[in-house]
């Protein structure tokens, strides 16, 4: 398997849903950085169960530990490996499972690729193995802080409920004031009903989450291959239920023509800047300076908890009924995962481009 991220900052992960627990290596972060640990633990925080009656009630504190790497508060340039105990599996809830393909998960891929597969919350396909991506991307965060960089997600649109505006119409400092962490108060209560809702009924709903890089510098991105947007989408689509990904204007902008859609330059006071950001802040896969904006979307969680028709490992007809808890939208946790790839990418694509000119 691949599991690992990044090129000089490069983040390995390890761990199953129902195993002793997840963790990672962080190989290639900068010596002399402080830690903040508080701040890694509220990050965390935002990924973890339980927190609210629109997520899954599995309760686990999600604790890191640091193993290595970190020393008198500062990081020391060598690999830091990290440790999140696993606490609160209900692995019986999946004792049915075994036998099964659950419809839309990798059930069936994992046992046809390796011959084996642990049933038990879908093991490594899970997405509580994001528990390290949110420590890694932790870290990343606190590195951009020192180069005025800032990175924040949030849910734009969950089902058929959207934020009709782009993000320069809402204040970002009200993401962390509701369960759904939209930053549209009224949007907001409107999404926490659907969800809820939803899980109700014992299905399940996706939708948006958005994702504004402001503080950028200029020159992150190579031309062909190691475009800034390609490793952006690479990141995101590989968490779990991530489905597309479009930044700048995407698929909106095929509607006007060039001339509209042109970001054309101008001088403000000495620095070349541009007039719009139809680009989203990448030209030519480098970044320009703008602020970089994205959107994700996330499919419904495959686990239903109603009975659908599937088939057994010996290929026979038959039905399933999921038991176990499970999100019933992906988006409120997602906001951070989304951000913590962000911040992987971006201080890696950094590192890298330290090395473009002596």
């Amino acid at each position: 398997m691949f599991n690992s991220f990044g090129n000089i900052l490069r983040l390995t992960t390890f761990g199953e849903s129902h195993g002793k627990a997840i963790g990672g290596v962080i190989d290639g972060f900068p010596s002399g950085v402080t830690i903040d640990m508080d701040f890694v633990q509220a990050e965390l925080n935002r990924r973890r169960p339980g927190q609210s009656r629109i997520t899954t009630s599995r309760s686990e504190d999600d604790k890191v530990e640091f193993l290595s790497g970190i020393f008198n508060g500062k990081s020391t340039g060598s690999p830091i490996g990290f440790l999140v105990w696993n606490k609160n599996q209900h692995s019986s809830d999946y004792s049915e499972m075994q036998s099964v393909y659950r419809p839309s998960h990798a059930d069936y891929t994992y046992k046809l690729k390796y011959g084996i597969r642990d049933y038990r919350g879908g093991g490594r396909s899970s997405a509580r193995e994001t528990i390290s991506r949110v420590v890694g991307g932790a870290l990343a965060k606190i590195a951009l802080r020192q180069l005025g960089v800032s990175i924040k997600a949030y849910t734009s649109q969950v089902g058929p409920i959207r934020l009709e505006d782009d993000y320069t119409a809402y204040d970002l400092d009200l993401i962390e004031n509701n369960p759904v962490r939209c930053p549209d108060p009224d949007k907001a209560k409107e999404m926490e009903e659907y969800i809820y809702q939803v899980k109700e009924e014992g299905d399940t709903i996706g939708g948006v989450v958005t994702c504004v890089i402001q503080g950028c510098p200029i020159g992150l991105g190579q031309p062909v291959f190691g475009k800034l947007q390609s490793a952006l989408a690479s990141g995101m689509l590989s968490i779990n239920a991530a489905k597309a990904f479009e930044y700048g204007d995407g698929f909106k902008g095929l509607k006007m023509k060039g001339s509209e859609q042109n970001d054309v330059f101008y001088n403000n006071a000495g620095r070349i800047e541009t007039r719009t950001n139809h680009s989203g802040g990448i030209q030519g896969g480098i970044s320009n300076g703008q602020d970089i904006y994205f959107r994700v979307a996330f499919k419904p969680v495959a686990t239903v908890l109603m009975e659908q028709h599937t088939v057994n490992i010996d290929g026979q007809d038959t039905t399933l009924k999921a038991r176990g808890r499970h999100d019933p939208c992906v988006l409120p946790r997602a906001v951070p995962i989304v951000e913590a790839m962000a911040a992987m990418t971006l201080l890696d694509f950094y590192l890298i481009d330290r090395t473009t000119q002596l």
